[in-house]
C-alpha cells in the first residue's frame, strides 16, 4: 500500500512510502483484538478496592440480646452485616485483574488493528517531526496543517522523543507513543494514526 509522505506543514514531499502488507494488510482477527484490549484495560485497574468485613469493624463483641424469647431472629454480634454500621457482606476485596495472553495472539491483535487503520485510510505519514524544546503551540500547528484538529490522533515516533511527547501531552485527544510501545487499544482508540516515516521500519522489526 502506497502512502504519500507529508511535511509537518501539511505539504506533499513528492515521496511515497510503502506500508508492508504483512503488517498493514492482514485479515483482521476481531476476537484477538477483543482479548488484547480486554487485557490492556484489565491491567489498568489497580484492584485496591476494599470494604471491611465482620471481623474488621470495631464494635463491642458482647451478645446484643438473649438467644430466645424475643420473637426475632438470633443475633450474636452488632458487627454483623445485617445491622447498620456492621461489616459489609460479600463486599469488594483487593484483587489482581491482570491475565496472561500469548505473545502470538497479541501480535495478531496489533497487526489487525494496524490493518483496520490502513484499510480505512486513517494513516498519515510525516517525513519528520522534532522540536528544539517542548512547544505545544507548534504541535497544534502540525495538527492543524494536517487537518486533524478535533480528531483523536496517535502520533508514533521511531523512538522516545521527549520534546515531541511533552509538546503534545496537554492537547486533548492526542497521544504520543514510541513505535516499540504501540498497543492495540491505543491504535483503535485514535481516529487517525500519524506515523513518522522512520517509525514504519521500527514497527516492522517489532512485530516480526
Amino acid at each position: 500500500m502506497e502512502v504519500k509522505v507529508l511535511t509537518s506543514s501539511g505539504t506533499d514531499t513528492g515521496k511515497t512510502v510503502t506500508l508492508p502488507s504483512e503488517i498493514f494488510g492482514v485479515a483482521p482477527n476481531d476476537h484477538a483484538i477483543y482479548l488484547d484490549v480486554k487485557q490492556y484495560l484489565a491491567n489498568q485497574r489497580q484492584g485496591n478496592h476494599k470494604t471491611k468485613v465482620k471481623g474488621e469493624v470495631r464494635y463491642s463483641t458482647r451478645k446484643i440480646k438473649k438467644q430466645k424469647g424475643t420473637g426475632g431472629a438470633r443475633a450474636g454480634s452488632i458487627k454483623s452485616g445485617v445491622f447498620v454500621g456492621g461489616g459489609r457482606i460479600h463486599g469488594p476485596q483487593p484483587r489482581d485483574y491482570s491475565f496472561k495472553l500469548n505473545k502470538k495472539l497479541k501480535r495478531v491483535a496489533r497487526l489487525s488493528a494496524l490493518s483496520y487503520k490502513a484499510s480505512t485510510n486513517r494513516i498519515v505519514v510525516l517525513d519528520s517531526l522534532n522540536f528544539d524544546k517542548p512547544n505545544t503551540k507548534s504541535f497544534l500547528d502540525v495538527i492543524n496543517n494536517l487537518n486533524l484538529n478535533n480528531q483523536r490522533i496517535l502520533m508514533v515516533t521511531p523512538s522516545v522523543n521527549k520534546n515531541v511527547y511533552l509538546s503534545g501531552r496537554n492537547i486533548p485527544k492526542t497521544e504520543t507513543l514510541a513505535a516499540t510501545d504501540i498497543n492495540t487499544y491505543q491504535i483503535l482508540k485514535a481516529k487517525t494514526l500519524v506515523l513518522l516515516s522512520d517509525s514504519i521500519e521500527v514497527i516492522k522489526q517489532t512485530l516480526n
